[in-house]
């Protein structure tokens, strides 16, 4: 994740710098493949009648980007305000996504059965990742093949599978080779 920090007005202490450190690796740990630049710009203000500090954080995801601003006197509580807001805000966006995901899989053949590309296989760890047209990624386990063994399909074979949401995201409850 790309950071960025601005001062305007003023100079950036050490403890504001370290505060944004700290809250940028809090969104690494929970979004780190959502969140692609992060921007915190820091403005004295004080003509403003809201307080002496705007505390401005824009984060850019896929296909969007997400802008909390907050005024007051103190930068620091400002700082921890705009973050646990994004944090929100960041929260939702991926809450949209698994919905419209799990949207996606109910449109599926009526019998369940979804179509797609190995897209990568790790036979020696015994997983692999499937792809559909729409560009799920879509995980498999060795356990999850019918009527072939890990060693006997590649990289590019089609599929038949069907899905279900697990714990890290979309993962296939069994796969066959071949297509619809």
């Amino acid at each position: 994740m790309e950071l960025k920090i601005e001062a305007k007005n003023l100079d950036i202490r050490k403890s504001w710098q370290e505060k944004i450190e700290e809250e940028r690796n809090k969104l690494t740990r929970h979004y780190a493949s959502l969140v692609l630049h992060l921007r915190v710009t820091i403005e004295a203000t004080p003509g403003y009648k809201e307080g002496g500090h705007e505390v401005r954080v824009v984060a850019t995801v896929p296909n969007d980007t997400v802008v909390v601003k907050r005024w007051g006197e103190s930068v620091r509580p400002l700082l921890v305000e705009a973050f646990d807001v994004l944090g929100l805000q960041l929260k939702e966006i991926v809450k949209k996504k698994q919905n419209h995901k799990t949207a996606k899989v109910q449109v599926g053949a009526a019998d369940g059965r979804l179509s797609g590309i190995v897209r990568k296989i790790f036979p020696e760890e015994a997983y692999g990742f499937i792809v559909t047209d729409d560009k799920l990624d879509v995980f498999f386990h060795a356990n999850a093949l019918r009527d072939v063994e890990m060693n006997d399909i590649a990289e590019g074979d089609e599929v038949l599978f069907a899905m279900e949401e697990g714990d890290k995201g979309p993962q296939a409850t069994w796969v066959r080779v071949g297509h619809a």
